[in-house]
């Protein structure tokens, strides 16, 4: 390292504060800090701005009707689509124009891209088949795909149709695909026989077909062809089980007139963590979640219709939802699709692609992140990264040291750093900095978005003082909040919301939104979110339920009892621990230890794969039963132990402890 960078390292550790690039606040699609007092001041008429970036078929008549919380409505009686929005009203400006990049595997063969006129094309299609088979307006379709094209035209094509989607991450398991499936009423599946994972090709039909028979109901199911030929796992077809490519050439050149939607009718449902073990099905609706991807993508992703955006996330999550499906297609820009790893066939993967298709926006997970900080910064600095506007993270907390690597290494300090802090539920970002606008602290989110009130209290509701910890609320109701939950309104109102009669009196309502995160508040109002104080664990960005995790332990035979844990990992930024405690004739061995790890991944997926499984004769519980499981962290992550006079066994602790040392 030359003395020039050894100085330039030193002044950014020291740095804890940086302001927004000049040359990016003057190309600003929002660079005025009166925006923040503005929208205080008209609130909630300030959401018409959000609203106006969406053409309405019939207006709304009233922003929001709070008269029964937490049951908020917006954008009363006004009907729009979705797929209209985000296809038809582009094609007199954008027809030609590039609306999906999509990179995908073999590297350099199967790279395909979409114009705003051909993807209207194929989603017009695809919609008629699917009515054809039957599919009605508020029918629930599942896709169960990976990261190809098909599957943004079919969330299009049933939200032109008027019937809601609901998107299975292809990494879950058979299981959770069964689960969701029979929990959505979903008759209809939309899947791929296989996708191509760091060059080698993978078998994905086998497992929904596993999956479809948990299912209690009677399907129907589309496949797309992903594979060629000589790549094909040979499956057999059911007579329930069609060509996606047949469909679409069976319905070539229709045209299917966009359905009028309700803005609180629902346009997806996406299944979620819960500490019960159950996914909960969040229900985003058509209004005010669109006007909120939408707002946010241009008011914080910056992004204009000439743009080349590139969210490196999985359309399974909520992420790839709002900012790479319908944030960016309603503002008429190119997104991009990526399908590979940040490391095939090489560690400069992600820049090669940055360079070659000049992208303007980068917004990615801190866990990538510090992967690219543990390969070196050899790999970015072999392309030309310089077309890089702005720079967004996502998922989880990012840590200053990573923050600053992404500042410096990618964005060459001429790029803004937006850390977002949002979640399923809220449908797009709720904390963190108007890029042209406001300073940014690293390892800190940032303050509210212009038009939310969030605060930091202890348990009774009071906001805490600066620099203090507390739980993090949401004091007012925004456009894109989930509105309740699939069919359990009553878990919708337990799981999420509180009554404090003293945080923000000034509201129509003392409901206030709790996420379950902690935080911490300081004299700027900005938040630093700690992490959640609930039992879901946050792996990779991914949030996973402990319940969930532990159900599919002690189903492996041979285990008697588990306990699962989160504990600090370099890249994952959380990794699954287990504990278990064996049944009486089975021996604690590798065997056993191998299959408790494919147990969790058969229920659930590889994202859960266990970091460790740890052999202990007890768990640490209180007198009433209750699992310490702030103890079994602690062992996790090599930390002290603090109190353990509340366990009616403290002396297990230091033997999990050794047990923990010598596995």
């Amino acid at each position: 390292m030359s003395e020039t960078d050894v100085d330039l390292e030193a002044r950014l550790a020291e740095q804890d504060s940086f302001e927004p690039p000049e040359s990016f606040v003057e190309q600003a699609n929002v660079s005025d800090p009166s925006i923040y007092d503005e929208f205080e001041n008209n609130w909630p008429e300030c959401w018409e701005a959000a609203a106006d970036l969406l053409d309405w078929n019939s207006d709304y008549d009233q922003v929001l009707d709070d008269s029964n919380p937490p049951f908020y409505e917006w954008f009363v009686d006004g009907e729009l689509n979705a797929s209209e929005n985000c296809l038809d009203r582009h094609l007199d400006e954008r027809s030609d124009e590039a609306a999906i990049e999509w990179v995908g595997e073999p590297v350099d063969e199967a790279n395909r891209t979409y114009t705003y006129g051909e993807l209207h094309r194929e989603v017009n299609e695809f919609a008629a088949a699917l009515r054809d088979m039957g599919v009605e307006e508020d029918d629930v379709v599942t896709m169960y795909m990976p990261m190809i094209p098909e599957l943004p035209v079919a969330m299009l094509a049933c939200a032109r149709i008027g019937a809601p989607h609901s998107v299975v991450f292809a990494g879950f398991s058979a299981d959770a695909l069964a689960t969701r499936m029979n929990a959505a009423d979903s008759e209809y599946l939309v899947t791929c026989d296989g996708y191509y994972r760091r060059g080698d090709p993978l078998d994905h039909l086998s497992k929904a077909n596993e999956g479809l028979d948990g299912v209690d109901h009677g399907t129907d199911t589309v496949v797309v062809d992903r594979l060629p030929d000589d790549d094909s796992f040979g499956h057999e077809r059911s007579d329930t089980q069609h060509s996606y490519a047949d469909l679409v050439d069976d319905h070539e050149g229709e045209t299917i007139e966009p359905v009028d939607r309700d803005a609180e009718d629902m346009l997806f449902l996406m299944y979620t963590s819960g500490t019960t073990g159950q996914p909960k099905g969040v229900k985003h609706t058509t209004g005010g979640y669109l006007s909120w991807a939408a707002w946010t993508s241009q008011s914080v992703l910056d992004i204009k219709p000439d743009d080349t955006y590139f969210c490196a996330a999985d359309i399974g999550w909520i992420t790839g939802h709002s900012y790479i499906v319908y944030g960016p297609l309603a503002l008429g820009t190119t997104t991009m699709m990526y399908e590979g790893t940040p490391d095939y066939p090489d560690r400069d993967r992600l820049w090669e692609i940055i360079e070659e298709y000049e992208a303007n926006q980068l917004y990615t997970a801190p866990t990538a992140i510090r992967a690219f900080m543990k390969w070196g910064e050899e790999y970015p600095d072999s392309h030309d990264l310089s077309s890089l506007r702005l720079l967004g993270t996502v998922g989880e907390p990012i840590n200053p040291r990573a923050w600053k690597w992404y500042y410096q290494h990618i964005g060459d300090e001429e790029c803004p750093v937006i850390d977002t802090w949002w979640q399923t539920e809220t449908g797009g970002m709720m904390l963190t900095t108007l890029p042209g606008v406001g300073k940014m602290k690293p390892g800190s989110a940032g303050p509210p978005l212009p038009g939310l009130s969030a605060d930091v209290v202890d348990m009774s509701g009071s906001p805490v003082g600066a620099g203090e910890a507390g739980y993090l609320v949401v004091n007012k109701p925004w456009p894109g909040m989930l509105r309740t939950l699939y069919k359990n309104d009553e878990r919708f109102i337990n799981e999420y919301w509180r009554e404090y009669s003293d945080v923000d009196s000034d509201d129509s309502s003392d409901w206030v939104y709790f996420p379950e995160d902690g935080a911490k508040i300081d004299e700027d109002g900005y938040i630093t979110v700690l992490g959640r104080v609930d039992d879901v664990l946050n792996v990779s960005g991914h949030r996973l339920g402990t319940m969930e995790i532990e159900s599919a332990i002690v189903g492996v035979e041979g285990v008697a009892e588990a306990a699962v844990v989160g504990g600090d990992h370099d890249i994952k930024g959380e990794a699954v621990y287990t504990y278990v405690i064996t049944e009486d004739g089975y021996e604690e061995n590798e065997e056993l230890r191998e299959a408790i790890i494919e147990g969790v991944e058969d229920a659930i997926g590889p994202i859960a794969r266990p970091e460790a499984v740890i052999f202990t004769p007890e768990l640490p519980k209180t007198r009433s039963g209750k699992i310490m499981r702030r103890l079994l962290e602690n062992i996790a992550n090599e930390d002290e132990l603090g109190d353990t006079s509340t366990l009616r066994n403290p002396d297990v602790v230091s033997d999990i402890q050794q047990q923990a040392q010598n596995d």
